[in-house]
């Protein structure tokens, strides 16, 4: 089931992106780390360890798209109630990613 779902995410990141952007942007020097435990994340799941892989593959996306986080923060502080909250947990995740420079 999460093969699935990984898939189609990288199918919609090209389809967002582009093809040679997203080849650019997991190829980068300072993404290496991220793109190899993602790749081993993904390797893993279909050598049917499910769980291990995923975890794997789930610190490959933080160090990827962790300069997201940020962003997603800003957005999420706009929810009534909770909003506060998940901005201040995104923000402490996030930690000192602020400024880096984005894919897109």
């Amino acid at each position: 089931m999460d093969d699935n779902r990984t898939i189609l995410f990288l199918i919609g990141l090209v389809l967002i992106i582009g093809l040679q952007k997203t080849i650019a942007f997991f190829s980068r020097r300072q993404k290496i780390k991220g793109t190899t435990a993602f790749g081993l994340g993904i390797l893993l799941i279909l050598l049917r360890w499910p769980l291990t892989g995923f975890l794997i593959e789930l610190y490959g996306i933080f160090i990827l798209f962790g300069d997201f986080l940020v962003t997603i923060a800003q957005f999420a502080g706009n929810i009534p109630v909770v909003g506060p909250v998940i901005k201040d947990v995104l923000e402490k995740l996030a930690g000192t990613r602020r400024n880096v420079e984005l894919p897109v």
